[in-house]
């Protein structure tokens, strides 16, 4: 891309200034997906990000002291936040329905990924909710998850990745990131584009968890579907950044992509 990927900083900057990300999940041994998506919040420009650990055994990071904790109900129903985001390693038992159903009625702009998408497809009554929000939706299935939400086969799915993402986007009322080779991203207004980046060192644990955070923290500062376009394009221009310098395709770690990522963040448009 040739301009930058977000606004520039004025030179008076604040934290305020760049968005109060929320991002729920990690139940008891998934707490790691939260966290790869809050470490990629705070590196992809947010200006603070809690984590609402479902693990309560987990209160601090501390590889990534930065990242705030706070309780996941609590944070589910934080109407201060620029962005909630939802679902890495969040579970699929009864509070995470709960969680589910409290944050798609929060009125501030929404990622679904993960079991957020799984627990959605499988409760009509998020459904609906989903379908009746005010404040953008932006929704992250790979086509497993993809095929839940719209009760069909995955090879279906893959067979026709770009309906899919289609339907979704009408019958979900969100921004659409079909992942896998060429994701496809769509808009409720029928708006569809193919993402050019990517390689198959993305087919590796964690990478949507990276994905989500970047998305939460674009979100805060742009437009839904300049959001889609340009944290999607990050996601896997990082990864080809680093087949690059020799880091994949085999053995790439979402830990990792984090750092590629921040890299081509600075650098594009300049």
């Amino acid at each position: 891309m040739e301009f930058p990927l977000l606004p520039s900083r004025p030179r008076d900057s604040h934290k305020g200034l760049f968005g109060h990300i929320g991002i729920i999940g990690g139940a008891p041994g998934m707490v790691g997906a939260v966290l790869l998506a809050g470490r990629a919040a705070l590196k992809s420009g947010a200006g603070l990000v809690t984590v609402g650990m479902l693990d309560d055994a987990i209160h601090a990071d501390f590889s990534t002291p930065e990242l705030i904790f706070a309780p996941p109900d609590n944070l589910a129903a934080d109407t201060r936040l620029s962005v909630l985001a939802i679902g890495p390693g969040l579970g699929q038992t009864r509070l995470a329905y709960e969680l589910m159903k409290t944050a798609i009625l929060l009125p501030s702009p929404l990622v679904i990924d993960a079991d957020g998408l799984n627990v959605m497809g499988v409760h009509p009554d998020l459904v609906k909710a989903c379908q009746q929000r005010s404040f953008p939706t932006l929704l992250t299935p790979h086509p497993g998850e993809a095929s839940r939400l719209l009760k069909t086969s995955t090879a279906d799915i893959q067979a026709g990745r770009e309906q899919a993402a289609k339907e979704l986007a009408v019958r979900f009322n969100a921004f659409v990131a079909l992942k896998g080779a060429g994701t496809m991203l769509a808009a409720p207004d029928g708006k569809l584009e193919i993402n050019p980046t990517g390689n198959p060192a993305l087919s590796a644990p964690g990478m949507g968890d990276v994905l989500t955070g970047i998305l939460a923290a674009f979100l805060a500062r742009l437009t839904p579907w300049q959001t889609l376009l340009r944290a999607v394009w990050l996601h896997g221009q990082a990864a080809d950044d680093a087949m690059a310098e020799g880091l994949g395709p085999e053995g790439l770690t979402a830990s990792e992509l984090i750092d590629f990522a921040r890299i081509r963040l600075n650098k594009a448009g300049t």
